[in-house]
């Protein structure tokens, strides 16, 4: 780490504690369409991105822009309503600095979401996924350039990028709240345009259940800090190559919109049940 993003971090922490002095036990990135989990908690503070230095501000609908600190099920929490994204013109740095704020203010667990295409022929738009494991075809990654040991290891390994024990507790949630869910791999791609068919089948040979233009860059970031991570997987469309009718983002946002009452039961539970 740089010396100027070291302060880039410690001035967004302290603009952050000038307004709440919750010590968050989870960091909660919420995806595309799926920003009501926001309004579970039960807010210290509500910061916009703009008013945070340093933190990039989403161009793209679905993505509200705003850091809630607060407590969810008697955990306090930093939920990120909204991310930036590599494709709007950011570099994967930016794209991972919230992540490094939110790790820097205390949090040691990431619980990631997004919204994503389905690859798996089993599966069907609606299914919530828990991240068993990501494949990074962005072309890039955020650890590129120097390294600072006090972050993280030159070489982080990411042979257990989602932990086992909360992908158990995820499981665990889903039974006990009855929601269906299926458990696979997510492949990030750079985006904006959607996949070509090739492109699909290409990464379903390669193992991919899901693909979105998110999660990779801020889990490989969190790894790197040794952060604890899970993510969440909303399919919002069949991206088997083979549909007939075009995707959309309006379609993608109303999608994940239609999922959001039992995504929000499903988080709220496993952060309930964390330890």
């Amino acid at each position: 780490m740089s010396v100027e993003l070291k302060q880039q971090i410690d001035r967004a922490v302290s603009v952050v504690r000038r307004r709440t002095s919750l010590t968050p036990q989870v960091a909660i990135i919420l995806g595309s369409g799926l920003g009501a989990l926001a309004s579970e908690v039960s807010a210290d503070a509500v910061i916009p991105y703009g008013e945070i230095p340093g933190f990039p501000r989403s161009t793209v609908e679905g993505h509200a822009g705003n850091l809630i600190v607060g407590r969810l099920e008697g955990k306090a929490v930093a939920a990120m309503q909204g991310r930036a994204h590599f494709y709007e013109g950011y570099s994967l740095a930016d794209v991972v600095f919230p992540v490094r704020v939110m790790r820097a203010l205390g949090a040691p667990v990431l619980l990631v979401s997004n919204a994503a295409g389905g690859i798996n022929r089993l599966w069907s738009s609606g299914d919530l996924m828990i991240i068993a494991d990501h494949i990074n075809f962005m072309g890039s990654n955020p650890l590129m350039g120097p390294n600072d040991p006090d972050l993280g290891p030159r070489f982080p390994d990411m042979s257990q990028a989602y932990e086992p024990e909360l992908i158990a507790l995820a499981e665990r949630a889903a039974l006990a709240e009855g929601i269906p869910i299926r458990k696979g791999v997510y492949a990030g791609v750079h985006g904006p345009s959607y996949e070509t068919p090739a492109e699909l089948r290409m990464l379903r040979v390669w193992g991919a259940d899901a693909v979105g233009m998110s999660t990779v860059p801020e889990v490989i970031a969190a790894r790197h800090m040794a952060m604890r991570v899970l993510g969440i997987t909303a399919i919002t469309d069949m991206a088997t190559g083979e549909q007939v009718k075009t995707v959309t983002h309006e379609d993608v946002i109303a999608a994940a919109r239609e999922l959001e009452p039992k995504f929000i039961r499903l988080v709220k539970r496993i952060v309930k049940e964390m330890t």
